[in-house]
């Protein structure tokens, strides 16, 4: 199994002999996307130019246009979309595309070797509902690998967002912030739990929204910010709910009721962080026990931790010691080294 998966200093997830991931490779003729962030996007026209194929599901190439027109993705002739579990052939290698629950069309990758060896790539998940597939080498995202992040909180951060943000509409509009794809996230969540007010939205949230739907997601009654209908609720303080990425934060909806929503916080379910602004602990990482679970029961007997995105030290070092599993964390400051 040696030298089967490794992570590139550009951040290339190289599986196998074929597939690099969430980068571009100049030796690998086959590129996946796992999902729609930008740090899974890298060199993404270098690989629509000289890779032979790159491949991602169709949600996920719809999300990456809109958040980037000028890539022209349903027009290139190198893109394929694979539907989950769809199983792909290149030379001696099989390539499929496993359902990862984080942003709409998140996967993990699976690659099987001639000789029968399998090769994951996590992505970036939530374990909850991500099926854990059963593999050789595993290569496993690390944003919450370090043992202090843990949300062992005894509530449903869910339902205490559907409450917070009830009670806030009675005073008015509600402003959330966050990214995209947890954003719409959000959304669901309250259509789920009959809140029924409108959504107002800036253009390029709108566009990532309608993708959404067009992927199954119910939204119900959206209006974008700059037309009549969204100035009338956010100039007049109607009850609606506002969603803005999390970069709008230091200029938009001072005024009002503020919730942003972000993985980053272990210690409570809920922080007040301004006047009348809240922090809720809603994730789309599995936390650090979340991925000790999934290298656990994925029975990988080797493992390699993603230290380009985030620090993957930790979680290679408290694999060792709680498992007895071979893990490396990749790529090394000293340069690559391969399992």
């Amino acid at each position: 199994m040696a030298e089967r998966a490794l992570v590139t200093k550009s951040g290339a997830v190289l599986l196998g002999d074929s597939v690099a991931c969430d980068a571009f490779d100049a030796s690998r003729p086959l590129r996946v996307v796992t999902h729609a962030h930008a740090d899974h996007l890298g060199g993404l026209r270098s690989s629509l130019r000289h890779c032979e194929k790159v491949l991602m599901t169709k949600a996920t190439r719809d999300l990456a246009q809109a958040l980037n027109e000028s890539l022209k993705l349903k027009d290139a002739a190198t893109v394929k979309t694979l539907e989950y579990g769809k199983i792909i052939k290149y030379k001696d290698e099989k390539i499929s595309l496993i359902k990862a629950d984080h942003i709409l069309g998140a996967a993990q990758v699976l690659v099987e070797d001639a000789g029968g060896i399998r090769i994951v790539w996590t992505g970036d998940f939530r374990l909850d509902g991500t099926p854990v597939v059963d593999c050789d080498v595993l290569v496993v995202e690390a944003t919450y690998g370090s043992p202090s992040c843990r949300r062992n909180f005894d509530v449903d951060v869910r339902e205490l967002l559907v409450s917070m943000i009830e009670k806030r509409l009675r005073g008015g509009a509600v402003y959330v912030f966050g990214y995209h794809g947890k954003l719409q996230e959000v959304m669901q969540i309250l259509r789920d739990a009959d809140v029924a007010v409108p959504f107002v939205m800036p253009e390029r949230v709108y566009e990532v929204t309608k993708v959404c739907e067009k992927h199954g997601m119910r939204l119900g009654c959206l209006s974008l910010s700059t037309d009549k209908e969204g100035h009338e609720l956010l100039d007049g303080n109607l009850p609606c709910v506002a969603f803005y990425h999390m970069n709008s934060r230091q200029h938009v909806g001072l005024r009002n009721a503020r919730i942003c929503v972000s993985g980053w916080e272990f210690h409570s379910p809920c922080r007040q962080i301004g006047d009348r602004e809240h922090l809720v602990a809603l994730s789309d990482h599995s936390d650090f026990d979340g991925l000790i679970e999934y290298v656990k029961r994925s029975k990988a007997k080797q493992v390699i931790t993603d230290n380009y995105r985030s620090n993957g030290d930790a979680l290679a070092k408290e694999i060792c010691k709680r498992l007895g599993v071979s893990a490396v964390a990749m790529p090394r400051s000293n340069g690559q080294t391969t399992l």
